[in-house]
């Protein structure tokens, strides 16, 4: 059996994508029972699992405040920490005598409502522990071909800088927020950018703010709080 060891060696947020990509840099080695012989893969069809490891760092009190919806209080990260599934790709890496390395692609979103997206946006600064699992067929032999599995049990730990991601999103989404709606909703805001003839979304998001903030009862006038009037019981003397 061939032994596969798996290295992730750099990423980097790839410019030319059609929608926000990372590309992965992954190292192969393919190791003989016999020390020093170096084996020969035809093919390797690779599938590559990759997690997000939230117990493996730590994190300032303005990421703990945007992760408290993922997590809860700061006193029960003990339990709650819990990994996050952030992608999973099938890679064909081609021919290879003994050690290889290749690009992962990784499509990725903005979606506020996954979970891996909602915690890689809280991060302010250092890196994102990720867990790279790998499994799938290997075809090797130095005459014929030997098809192998890959062991389920490889992996690669990785710590991506926050600012990879941070740079991915400013690429595709400049300045900008990233909202889901139901499809009525949708209808209905669609609806009342018409009627009110306005240029964008955001001013038709700005619009309705404005108007809930002038909907709201003014605040009590200090000098009258807690002040009680008195009652009229009866006819008052001319």
């Amino acid at each position: 059996m061939t032994d596969f060891t798996f290295a992730c060696t750099g990423v980097r947020a790839d410019p030319y994508a059609a929608g926000p990509t990372l590309v992965f840099r992954l190292r192969i080695t393919a190791s003989a029972a016999v020390p020093g012989e170096a084996v020969r893969v035809h093919a390797l069809a690779l599938r590559c699992q990759i997690r997000i490891e939230p117990a493996r760092r730590g994190y300032g009190t303005g990421e703990a405040a945007a992760l408290h919806d993922l997590f809860g209080e700061r006193a029960r990260w003990g339990t709650t920490l819990q990994p996050l599934q952030f992608a999973q790709v099938a890679v064909m890496v081609p021919s290879f005598t003994g050690e290889t390395e290749t690009d992962v692609a990784v499509p990725c979103t903005y979606d506020m409502d996954i979970a891996a997206g909602r915690y890689l946006s809280a991060l302010e600064d250092g890196e994102a522990p990720l867990l790279m699992l790998f499994s799938g067929t290997a075809f090797t032999g130095a005459g014929g071909f030997h098809v192998e599995p890959v062991p389920w049990d490889r992996e690669a730990p990785f710590r991506m800088p926050a600012e990879v991601w941070r740079e991915m999103v400013e690429q595709h989404f400049p300045g900008c927020g990233w909202l889901r709606l139901p499809r009525d909703t949708m209808a209905d805001l669609l609806a009342y950018r018409s009627r009110h003839a306005l240029a964008s979304w955001e001013a038709t998001v700005r619009a309705l703010l404005d108007t809930a903030a002038q909907a709201q009862p003014s605040p009590p006038d200090p000098a009258w709080t807690g002040a009680v009037l008195p009652r009229a019981a009866g006819r008052t003397a001319p």
